[in-house]
């Protein structure tokens, strides 16, 4: 009986109350909502920050599957037509590609003799370094070049450092450590260290060398990118990459041709080309309408592609503190971006 009375007398009166509350409650809220135009203008900015982080992460995203499959890709063919052929061919498809982004964003051609004096030097930089790069991939094992190439960001940040005047941050520092311990991890022969004979792995000599130039043209860049913009860094860095592979290809009598590679081949290494040029324009395009924060260390992750695709189609097989250092590189690369 007192069960019934409260389920039928004592229960209906709270429910009344809670309602009553809820309705005050809520006509309460609603008289401290923002006029509506400012709403609608909160609303409105609200999306705008949501559209730039989606861009932002969409523009690192493609920074770092297309630079990670050019340098599996990269590799791959090296192996197979040699590093000169491999670099030559598709950096000429991207040059192409970065002609046809005329039509869709503007160029800046107002050039100082200074910067067509550091646009060359950069073109030879950044050949030298893929050249060599490509090489540690024709004579080593793709993962481990992959992450030994990420000491690019470690020497960017010291030549930035030294003759910029850039200062790092505490994460930056810690990622600079943790890719330097990572390579030493990936690189180095530790079977034979029980001997005090420190030997570096096929390939790892031309991939340091690489990064090194790497670090070197990244700070040129920056320079020239500040004043003509970075469609415009990217179309005469381009062209004249090409122009410096073309005029070494005739002094040092190195073949261009590619007439005797199957077909299937010429159109990958045309198309790994693409990539790596539409690599540069989404990142350069997300960093000056996104957020540096989002951008850099998504795309900076291209080693995670590189790596993964190596170990899934080339069957590499890496050892256990091979592992852990490709790890602290990757988390190391990313840091620095902070």
């Amino acid at each position: 009986m007192n069960a019934v009375f409260f389920s039928r007398t004592i229960v209906p009166v709270r429910q009344q109350i809670l309602h009553s509350c809820t309705v005050d409650r809520i006509s309460h809220l609603q008289s401290l909502q923002y006029p509506d135009h400012l709403s609608k203008k909160f609303r409105k900015v609200y999306t705008k920050r949501m559209s730039v982080i989606i861009q932002s992460i969409l523009a690192g995203l493609g920074g770092m599957f297309g630079w990670g499959l050019y340098d599996f890709f990269g590799g791959l063919f090296s192996k197979r037509i040699g590093n000169f052929k491999t670099f030559f061919w598709s950096q000429l498809a991207g040059l192409v590609f970065a002609i046809l982004l005329i039509f869709a964003f503007a160029i800046n051609l107002n050039i100082s003799t200074s910067i067509a004096i550091l646009i060359p030097v950069a073109s030879i930089l950044y050949s030298a370094a893929y050249l060599l790069f490509f090489k540690g991939f024709e004579l080593g094992n793709v993962s481990i070049i992959s992450a030994t190439m990420n000491l690019w960001a470690v020497f960017t940040m010291v030549f930035a450092f030294i003759f910029l005047g850039q200062r790092l941050s505490t994460f930056q520092f810690l990622g600079v450590l943790m890719i330097i311990a990572g390579v030493a991890l990936v690189s180095l022969k530790w079977s034979d260290i029980k001997d005090r004979d420190i030997k570096l792995l096929t390939g790892i000599k031309e991939t340091i060398l690489a990064a090194l130039l790497f670090g070197i043209f990244w700070n040129l860049s920056e320079i020239v990118s500040e004043q003509i913009g970075w469609l415009s860094t990217t179309l005469f860095v381009k062209i004249g990459i090409v122009l410096f592979m073309l005029i070494f290809s005739l002094l040092a009598n190195r073949e261009l041709s590619v007439a005797q590679t199957p077909p299937n081949i010429k159109m990958m290494i045309l198309f790994a080309g693409v990539l790596e040029a539409a690599a540069v324009a989404l990142v350069n395009w997300g960093l000056t309408i996104g957020d540096a924060i989002l951008v850099t260390p998504i795309a900076s992750a291209l080693s995670i592609v590189t790596i993964t695709m190596a170990v899934i189609f080339l069957k590499e097989k890496i050892s256990t503190l091979q592992g852990i250092g490709m790890i602290m590189v990757i988390t190391g690369i990313v840091l620095t971006a902070f």
